[in-house]
C-alpha cells in the first residue's frame, strides 16, 4: 500500500477541517512548499492537494499556488477541488498535475467523469467519493465541499460507471475525517468485497502506525493522512514501509 501524504490549500494556507465543516478549521503555520520538501525528502512519490476553495464555491482559487508546487518536480500531484468542467481538468493536467480528483462533477455531471476517462485515460483521473454513513449502514454521498447530501448510495454511484475504465476510486468518510479516531476499516471492508477491480485509496481518520499497518493487509491501494503527519503522531520513519523513495 502507498501513503500518500495530503495537503488541503485554503486561501494559501495548510488548513485542516474537521468533519468537513468549514467552519471547523485548523490552520498550521507552514509553507505548502516547505511542506511539499519534507515529504519528498521523506520518500514520498505523490502528494494529494485539495484546493478547499474551489471544493465549496466550484472555482479554484489556489492554482498559482499549486502550479508551483508541481514544477517543483518533485512529487507527482494528486489535484482535486472544484475541477468541475472539461477546461478545468485539461488545464489542471497540462500545468503539472499527473493525475485529477473528480468529486462533484462526477455525481452533477457523469459525462463529464466519462469524457475525462477516455480522453485522458485511466491513469490521470481519479473518481473522489465522500460520504457519511446512515443509520442504516449505508455510505451516502455528499457533494459541494462535502455540504450537499444526496439519497445516492457510494454502491450506486459505482455501478453507474461500471462500463468505464474507471480504475482509482478515492473514499472519505466525513465523519471520521480531521478527527483522528481511525479510518472507517468496515466502509472499506465492503468497498473492496463489491468492487474488488477499483484501486481504492482510504481517506479519512489515519492518526497510528496501526491503522496503516490495518489498511495494508486489507490490500487497499493507498491511504491518505493529512492532519496525523501535519501533528507528527506518525514519525516519518516508521513509515519507510509505505513510502516508495525512503
Amino acid at each position: 500500500m502507498l501513503l500518500i501524504p495530503s495537503i488541503d490549500l485554503r486561501g494559501g494556507q495548510c488548513v485542516r477541517l474537521l468533519k468537513g465543516e468549514f467552519g471547523a478549521e485548523t490552520r498550521y503555520e507552514i509553507d505548502p512548499r516547505v511542506l511539499l520538501g519534507s515529504y519528498a525528502d521523506a520518500g514520498a512519490s505523490w502528494l494529494h492537494v485539495v484546493d478547499l476553495d474551489g471544493a465549496r464555491d466550484g472555482t479554484p482559487a489556489n492554482q498559482a499556488l499549486i502550479r508551483e508546487l508541481s514544477s517543483l518536480g518533485r512529487l507527482n500531484i494528486q489535484l482535486g477541488g472544484g475541477l468541475r468542467s472539461r477546461a478545468l481538468i485539461d488545464d489542471a493536467l497540462q500545468n503539472g498535475a499527473a493525475r485529477v480528483v473528480i468529486g462533484s462533477a462526477a455525481v452533477d455531471d457523469p459525462a463529464l467523469l466519462r469524457a475525462a476517462l477516455e480522453h485522458h485515460g485511466r491513469g490521470r483521473i481519479c473518481l473522489a467519493v465522500d460520504v457519511r454513513v446512515d443509520e442504516g449502514g449505508v455510505p451516502r454521498v455528499r457533494t459541494r465541499g462535502w455540504v450537499q447530501e444526496h439519497a445516492l448510495s457510494l454502491w450506486e454511484l459505482l455501478d453507474s460507471f461500471a462500463d468505464t475504465s474507471l480504475q482509482h476510486v478515492l473514499c472519505t468518510d466525513i465523519e471520521r475525517d480531521g478527527v483522528l479516531g481511525g479510518p472507517s476499516f468496515r466502509l472499506y471492508a465492503e468497498a473492496q468485497e463489491r468492487f474488488p477491480d477499483l484501486q481504492w485509496q482510504a481517506s479519512g481518520g489515519i492518526h497510528s502506525l496501526e491503522d496503516l499497518v490495518r489498511l495494508d493487509a486489507m490490500g487497499l491501494s493507498a491511504a491518505i493522512s493529512g492532519k496525523a503527519l501535519l501533528e507528527g503522531r506518525i514519525r516519518m520513519e516508521d513509515l519507510h514501509p509505505y513510502l516508495p523513495g525512503a
